[in-house]
């Protein structure tokens, strides 16, 4: 049976993706590691993804949103086959949400999760928006803004064996990303919310393709959850942790005030 993919954004406005539905295994998955909330749900009768407010409204919204979609797919939460989940890096609370939910709904349903990293969502999503084919080589560096004049940041290769990790996430001042990537070979394409947030204090890669903002988290997870299940990463629910990276969430008065000379003086 052929049916249509639909993508459900935010603002409860449906579109049609396009896509025809095929036999596969039935996921859900969602990430709650950034400012923004991603749910997708997937199964052989089509695929439901919701892009919508995350960071502290992602506690109260994330099992609503599950539930709607499921809904939506007819797909009782005792069919899934897995559960993936966001684990990082990212926000502390919502990736303490994102593992907790995913870990009491899998012991709940005895199945097991596929834990996905963050910051590839981020590489997935310009994946798609630069237009590459299967099987062709893209090569991009990502970087998120992390706060606290700091970047998570990662570096990744698709080909057509899928991804390939070249630089693990890692937690980064932002002179520690420069002198890092001067060393480095320049990638063809760079994404994520650091360039807009960091501009020119951001290292300079003349020549990079670069994207500020995904276009569809929630395709890009699902699409990444699928891969996971079919390379048979699936992980029983007591082995599933967040990453982290920081272990500090907060700053004191006196290093704001260190961290505003510090701009001050650069901009002398």
């Amino acid at each position: 049976m052929n049916t249509t993919g639909r993508i459900l954004d935010g603002h409860d406005r449906i579109r049609s993706s396009g896509a025809t539905a095929a036999p596969g295994p039935a996921l859900l998955a969602f990430d709650t590691s950034t400012e923004q909330l991603s749910v997708v749900a997937s199964c052989s009768a089509g695929t439901l993804g919701s892009n919508g407010a995350g960071g502290a409204l992602a506690s109260a919204a994330l099992l609503p949103q599950v539930q709607a979609l499921l809904a939506r797919l007819a797909l009782p939460l005792a069919a899934l086959d897995a559960i993936a989940f966001g684990q990082g890096p990212g926000a502390f609370t919502g990736l303490r949400t994102s593992c907790a939910v995913a870990q009491g709904l899998a012991y709940g349903l005895g199945c097991p999760l596929l834990p996905i990293d963050s910051l590839l969502i981020v590489a997935e999503d310009a994946r798609a928006q630069a237009g590459a084919r299967a099987g062709e080589s893209f090569d991009v560096a990502v970087a998120m803004d992390a706060r606290m004049d700091e970047a998570y940041v990662a570096r990744y290769r698709h080909t057509a064996a899928g991804w390939q990790t070249l630089q693990a996430p890692a937690l980064m001042s932002l002179a520690g990303l420069r002198c890092a990537w001067a060393e480095a070979p320049a990638p063809a394409w760079r994404a994520g919310s650091a360039w807009a947030a960091f501009g020119e204090r951001v290292a300079s890669q003349p020549g990079a393709m670069q994207f500020d903002r995904e276009q569809d988290r929630a395709a890009a997870l699902g699409r990444l959850a699928t891969a996971a299940w079919t390379a048979g990463a699936a992980i029983d629910p007591a082995a599933a942790l967040p990453s982290y990276l920081r272990d500090k969430v907060a700053q004191t008065t006196a290093e704001r005030q260190a961290v505003r000379e510090a701009r001050q003086a650069g901009q002398a």
